[in-house]
């Protein structure tokens, strides 16, 4: 017994450490997944969420910023990290009252997941909204537009989100090309073609940049 009791006082100790420890190597890896910069999660971790929760009925939407590059060239790239930073926290509150998600794709592009709402074209009218206004910065209104796109699903199986993605983003740049605003991309059959796998007119496409 005499040897036992040492053993027994130091398990609580020992179980108790390495709980904090798996604790804290749980937290470094959900802040590597984490955009350094904004600290919305980045594409791997939105992409696990949607697959969750794709059961209760998603809207997916797809966010750029308009006018970014000419902000950064102007007032230089902390004040384009400025934007970056009240852009991702204004649609982080804005996903999270939906109850959905909101993640950084890279650059000036964003992303979001929602649950239905009852009147999707207010939701993203308040959504672009509240993407234009103004970010104070140092003694200056920055200001950019936003251009929003989104698809709600409609029990596509799972072979279908890389689909139902592409159709968020073709709405996205459907509203670019209009001047900005938002656009509902309706039915599951891609309106654009593709270059080397992607929409052509994305960034990386022999098709051009937006």
């Amino acid at each position: 017994m005499s040897l036992l009791l040492p053993v027994a006082a130091t398990a609580g100790p020992l179980a108790v450490g390495w709980s904090v420890h798996g604790l804290w190597f749980r937290r470094q890896i959900e802040r590597a997944r984490r955009d350094p910069l904004t600290g919305l999660p980045g594409r791997t971790a939105f992409l696990a969420w949607v697959r969750r929760m794709r059961a209760q009925g998603l809207v997916l939407v797809w966010v750029d910023l308009d006018r970014f590059k000419v902000l950064n060239d102007t007032h230089g790239h902390a004040a384009g990290d400025a934007v970056l930073v009240t852009s991702a926290a204004r649609l982080a509150g804005w996903a999270e009252h939906h109850g959905g998600y909101a993640a950084r794709l890279g650059g000036d592009e964003f992303a979001a997941a929602i649950t239905a709402p009852s009147h999707l074209p207010d939701a993203l009218g308040s959504l672009h909204e509240v993407l234009c206004g103004s970010v104070p910065y140092r003694r200056h209104e920055l200001r950019v537009g936003a251009s929003v796109g989104a698809y709600r699903e409609e029990g596509l199986a799972e072979s279908g989100l890389g689909r139902a993605m592409r159709r968020a983003d073709e709405a996205m740049y459907a509203a670019k090309r209009s001047g900005g605003g938002w656009c509902i991309a309706h039915g599951p059959i891609p309106s654009m073609t593709t270059t080397n796998g992607r929409r052509t007119g994305r960034r990386g496409t022999s098709g051009g940049a937006r």
